[in-house]
């Protein structure tokens, strides 16, 4: 019984904690978009590839000039 005398303190504790912790979140806006951090999950790496593809794409094919130069001359 005289368990209850620490668990009862103790519990209010934890949630005067978790109270306070979620209102500093609030305020520091942490809740304001939602939405964005899930998209970039989702869409990030894809941009990222494509641009990698892109630069490496550009950086194997000769140039636009030099395909029409050579293309003259044969």
């Amino acid at each position: 019984m005289s368990i209850i005398y620490v668990l009862i303190p103790l519990a209010i504790l934890l949630v005067a904690l978790a109270i306070g912790i979620f209102f500093w979140a609030v305020r520091s806006n942490q809740f304001d978009d939602l939405e964005r951090q899930g998209y970039s999950i989702l869409f990030d790496d894809d941009l990222a590839d494509d641009k990698q593809t892109k630069q490496q794409d550009a950086k194997s094919a000769p140039p636009a000039e030099q395909q029409t130069k050579t293309s003259t001359h044969d």
